[in-house]
């Protein structure tokens, strides 16, 4: 296993283009000098002269100008810092990214402010002189009882970098300050890094090179536990404060507020997992000892493939075609996107020091999406993919349809475009393949990667949140030792006698960065419930369900989940397509089952 190499070692082929948001770091440099007067003339101009509604209306025109010049500015910087953490001139650019959007949020947060002083005819009349901003005016009067007086809100606005200093803390010491070091395994000397652990390690065949991994892994974050849980402390103040401030009777409502959804949806979704699915996935817990010959089922051997030696390697070159023949189905448009994608280096693939963990695809308003993926030659891989480009079809199609304020959707949506495509991928690789032994890898990925990944990973840090939250709301504060307590009993609860929880286990809290980005475990598996019911539609009605899909897709955050999904022909405000799901992944479950004798009889 080769030790990682630095950023400016890498083939730069499979490296991501930023020049299509600005040619160079001085080009953005000059970017962010030249907004800066103008978010002052904004100021100068509007801030108390609303007096009707034409002025507003023009306001909110250049209002809207700003935020479109300030999107490539704040996605460079982020993907400069994604690209290598320990990059000096990328940490600069943050900080001049940072700083402008801090300003800008003080110099401009007047504007809702004495919007939410007029009342609701003087609103109705901007929406009926410019329609382009009805949501924008239906998400102010959302608001309004929750608005503080004009000068907290700038204040607040002026105090955004701080409050951004947790995750920005988290990151550093996650990815700049440990050094994992190497390990001994199988008579060898083994690099360990995040990358390496997550990308490979984790779900190595070799026994014994999986557990000295998670060993030495987990060893090394206890080392940093007591700073990491300060840091997400320091997170869970600060959205408790400001739940208070507005008015919420809870930091759960604070942060559903601005999902569109109540409590009923993400409490269900975390309840019925973890009572109803967690039997189907210990039946998959005992298939994976059984197969490998486990002495037994560590939490540490979760993430093993079933049969590795059925998973294809396979190149970057390669992976295009089967994603472009799995998404064939969604359209010319969008298999378009795709090739450009590749084409036009829109995907970071290298593996190199100081770069972000996991997947992620960021779309800017007014460009095109960028992805981040590590890429390992393993099949794997292609889903992996296949569900980031789930993320940029989504944007793509929004971006172009929606103004800046309406082209995002809700946050309990936003992971069933991407769920969607691993769906349309598996359904392409089974409907391909007559090798029972290829059809049992492709199952199982379907449940290790796909479900597991989105309703049991993210589930399980939606249940552990739940419980941190509830402290929360009483004011507690949490440690290390509380978030350990937390994090083991949740997984204990999930796998039952069937998994052995071995020490450090319980850190698994530390690994994830969606804790700073406030209730979004939960979103995976309330994205893949509709991607589930979706991709059956599409399979069984094909192009009437694919139209229904892209005009979803196209409507961006125009509606609100229940509203998007049932455009899909997906009810979500009843338990039947979680219900649905749940029994969807007991049938892989059997599927397997009856393979795996196939193939061993």
């Amino acid at each position: 296993m080769e030790q990682l190499k630095s950023r400016n070692e890498v083939e730069e082929k499979y490296t991501w283009d930023l020049t299509d948001l600005f040619a160079s770091d001085e080009a953005f440099e000059t970017a962010v000098q030249d907004v800066r007067p103008e978010i002052q003339a904004f100021s100068d101009k509007f801030s108390g002269s609303l007096s009707d509604a034409k002025t507003a209306v023009e306001a909110l025109e250049n209002y809207k100008r700003l935020m479109e010049s300030l999107v490539p500015i704040g996605t460079y910087a982020n993907l400069r810092m994604a690209s290598d953490q320990g990059d000096a001139s990328a940490q600069k650019l943050s900080g001049l990214a940072s700083n402008i959007s801090t300003y800008f949020g003080s110099e401009t947060s007047f504007l809702t402010s004495e919007l939410l002083q007029k009342d609701e005819s003087f609103l109705e009349e901007i929406k009926s002189q410019a329609p382009g901003f009805d949501n924008f005016v239906d998400e102010l009067l959302k608001n309004k009882p929750y608005q503080l007086d004009a000068n907290v809100e700038k204040a607040l606005a002026s105090y955004s970098t701080v409050f951004e200093g947790p995750y920005s803390l988290y990151q550093r010491t996650k990815l700049l300050d440990i050094d994992f070091g190497t390990f001994k395994a199988d008579g060898q000397e083994i690099p360990l890094s995040y990358l390496a652990f997550e990308g490979e390690l984790e779900s190595h065949e070799n026994t014994e090179v999986r557990r000295s991994a998670f060993r030495a892994f987990s060893d090394k974050l206890a080392q940093y536990q007591h700073t990491t849980a300060a840091t997400y402390d320091l997170q869970l103040k600060q959205e408790k404060t400001t739940s208070d401030l507005r008015g919420f009777d809870s930091v759960f409502d604070y942060l559903l507020h601005r999902q569109d959804v109540d409590r009923t949806l993400y409490n269900r979704q975390i309840d019925m997992i973890m009572s109803d699915l967690a039997p189907h996935m210990r039946r998959y817990a005992k298939l994976l000892k059984r197969v490998h010959g486990l002495d037994e089922m560590k939490y540490e051997d979760l993430k093993i493939s079933l049969d590795p030696s059925s998973e294809p390697e396979i190149s970057i070159e390669e992976s295009r075609k089967y994603i472009n023949d799995a998404l064939a189905i969604m359209g010319d448009d969008y298999v378009n996107m795709v090739n450009r994608a590749y084409d036009e280096r829109w995907i970071d693939f290298v593996k190199n020091k100081g770069k972000s963990t996991g997947a992620f695809c960021s779309s800017p308003y007014g460009s095109h999406p960028f992805i981040l993926i590590s890429w390992t030659s393993l099949m794997t891989e292609v889903f992996v993919l296949a569900h980031e480009l789930g993320h940029a079809g989504h944007f793509y199609n929004a971006n172009r349809s929606q103004n800046v304020f309406d082209a995002r959707s809700s946050m309990y949506f936003v992971e069933a475009p991407s769920t969607m495509n691993e769906m349309l991928m598996a359904n392409h690789l089974l409907e391909n393949s007559d090798d029972p032994k290829f059809k049992r890898w492709v199952i199982s990925s379907i449940i290790s990667r796909t479900y597991y990944h989105n309703c049991v990973t993210h589930l399980l840090e939606a249940a552990y949140q739940r419980e941190v939250y509830k402290k929360v709301d009483q004011n507690e504060s949490v440690s290390a030792p509380v978030l350990n307590q937390l994090k083991r009993e949740v997984i204990e609860q999930f796998w039952g006698d069937d998994v052995s929880i071995t020490e450090g286990a319980e850190l698994t809290w530390m690994r994830q960065p969606h804790y700073y980005m406030g209730l979004y475990p939960y979103t995976y598996s309330a994205g893949l419930t509709i991607a589930t019911a979706m991709s059956k539609r599409v399979l069984n009605e094909g192009q009437t369900a694919v139209d229904d899909w892209l005009k979803v897709l196209n409507a961006g955050g125009t509606e609100d989940p229940v509203e998007l999904a049932r455009m899909g022909g997906v009810d979500i405000t009843t338990e039947q397509p979680l219900r649905d799901t749940i029994d969807y992944i007991g049938e892989l479950v059997d599927q397997l089952e009856k393979l795996t004798e196939e193939i061993e009889g």
